[in-house]
């Protein structure tokens, strides 16, 4: 199916990511000479993304002001000057923007180094509405930079997502990018809540999909993990 919609999570302070982010929201802190989210916002274009909602708390006028510049694709601001939603709160107080059909959602410092293909082509390409509720994209932690942790789910041979347990390490996360269905966080809590309630419901009936990307994806939460992503691209 074409996908045509998605929304990029840009509202977060960014607070480990300090003092980067004591002038800045963190979806402008440079990366290889260009705003994190950029490189967000090209790889949408290039997946053929329409229109791109973008919700906005933190320095949310510089953010905006930046976004303006853009041409392509359409963005659209999703306002959480107020109150700090998170991830599915977010994404809930935009319902009216998102419409009915399956969106990606994004967040603003998801980066990778493509391996075989183009990995937002396959995803797109991979998901099945009529199996699948959500598709994330999965990361290999053994092919992953500035990483720390033990995982966060076991994946099945069909690609469906179970929780690790808590005493366990496992090999795949989540990349940051997934497809979903926008009606599921209307079914969310009023407020502020974390898209991990949706995918527990969705891991209980099976709907819980993912797709394991190729190439290396870098996580970027800290100016440690920033500058070895640029470190490792500049050696490639």
């Amino acid at each position: 199916m074409k996908i045509k919609r998605a929304m990029v999570m840009a509202a977060g302070k960014g607070t480990r990511m300090r003092p980067l982010t004591d002038t800045l929201p963190k979806p402008l802190v440079p990366f290889m000479g260009e705003a994190l989210i950029d490189h967000v916002l090209d790889r949408l274009e290039k997946a053929g993304i329409e229109e791109v909602i973008v919700n906005v708390h933190h320095f949310a006028d510089k953010l905006e002001t930046h976004l303006a510049k853009r041409g392509f694709p359409h963005i659209v601001i999703s306002d959480e000057r107020e109150r700090l939603l998170d991830t599915g709160g977010g994404a809930k107080h935009a319902l009216h923007l998102l419409g009915e059909e399956p969106i990606i959602t994004f967040n603003s410092d998801s980066v990778w180094v493509e391996g075989w293909g183009a990995n937002l082509a396959n995803l797109i390409e991979g998901f099945d509405p009529e199996s699948m509720d959500a598709y994330l994209m999965i990361a290999d932690a053994a092919r992953t930079i500035g990483y720390v942790g033990r995982g966060d789910f076991h994946m099945d041979s069909l690609g469906r997502l179970t929780r690790r347990g808590a005493s366990e390490t496992v090999p795949y996360m989540f990349a940051g990018v997934q497809i979903i269905k926008p009606q599921l966080f209307a079914e969310g809590p009023e407020g502020a809540f974390s898209t991990n309630l949706i995918w527990d419901r969705l891991m209980e009936g099976g709907r819980l999909y993912g797709q394991r990307m190729s190439g290396i994806w870098m996580h970027v939460g800290t100016p440690e993990d920033l500058a070895s992503a640029e470190a490792f691209i500049r050696d490639l």
